[in-house]
């Protein structure tokens, strides 16, 4: 089971610190190679100062750690006193939404363990199709990219997942598991069409629609977030969407041919980044 949790600055403080002391290191030497002072250090070390994503991409290459290993809530030096605080952005999401208070173990077994809703994917592969499907560029890699960034968008909004979809990082860009298999299913029940043909002298893969998506499916949020991620990559190239997602934190941090972790969405800054977090804008 993914055992990924948001970080509290105390938390990824008392990592960096236990990690920092196992390669020896002095906060000075330590501090000096990611380009900070020392009383910056020791600010990040004690949870009193946040760390912005360069510096932690240094921090993971001085130290020798993947981001993806680094915010595993079972992480091999963290400290037992700092594993249950809640993170505030979990908090301040809930009262916005006005639900009921869960607990922290009931949120981690949420957010680690998407599974895929199919009858959902489908709809909303449906739903991208008839907005898309039309366009020369919509082939197999757009279609693949407007899914993740369906997915991963909504989660980083409302830390809910919309279909449940895991993704692998493979070199293209994201791909969601299973995706071949629910493709033909579909085709089996009439419900796509494939077509082999060329784009820009480029062979190409292109679904066509032949049902429509059941839009009672999909909530308004839902929707809301795939209409902007068709209006925004919608026309967008292969190569342009897939030179994108390589630079969105969750691609980066993730090592080849693995599953692409949801709540590495927490750690992107704009232009990726699609909520407004306000004061609360630095890594927890």
């Amino acid at each position: 089971m993914n055992t990924n949790t948001i970080l509290t600055q105390i938390q990824i403080g008392y990592r960096l610190s236990e990690l920092r002391k196992m390669k020896g290191m002095t906060q000075e030497d330590l501090a000096s190679q990611i380009d900070v002072s020392r009383p910056t250090l020791v600010q990040i070390e004690q949870g009193n100062r946040n760390v912005n994503v360069p510096e932690l991409q240094k921090l993971s290459l001085v130290l020798g750690f993947s981001l993806d290993e680094f915010v595993s809530k079972v992480f091999v030096v963290d400290h037992p006193e700092n594993t249950t605080k809640e993170s505030p952005k979990k908090d301040r999401l809930r009262k916005q939404k006005s639900v009921k208070e869960k607990s922290v173990n009931e949120i981690d077994e949420r957010i680690s363990s998407p599974r895929i809703q199919i009858k959902k994917f489908k709809n909303v592969l449906l739903y991208i199709l008839e907005k898309c499907a039309g366009k020369p560029n919509v082939g197999e890699t757009v279609l693949y990219k407007l899914l993740y960034f369906s997915d991963f968008n909504y989660y980083e909004l409302y830390e809910e997942h919309l279909t449940g979809a895991m993704y692998r990082k493979l070199p293209y860009g994201p791909v969601p598991h299973g995706i071949d298999s629910v493709l033909q299913s579909m085709i089996a029940e009439g419900q796509l069409k494939k077509v082999k043909t060329e784009f820009h002298s480029y062979p190409q893969v292109r679904y066509l629609p032949l049902a429509k998506s059941d839009l009672t499916s999909i909530l308004a949020s839902e929707k809301e977030v795939l209409d902007k991620v068709i209006d925004q990559m919608g026309d967008w190239s292969a190569s342009a969407i897939s030179g994108y997602s390589h630079k969105d934190m969750p691609w980066l941090a993730t090592k080849e041919g693995k599953s692409i972790n949801y709540e590495l969405v927490f750690y992107r800054e704009p232009p990726f980044s699609v909520r407004n977090y306000g004061e609360q804008n630095e890594v927890q």
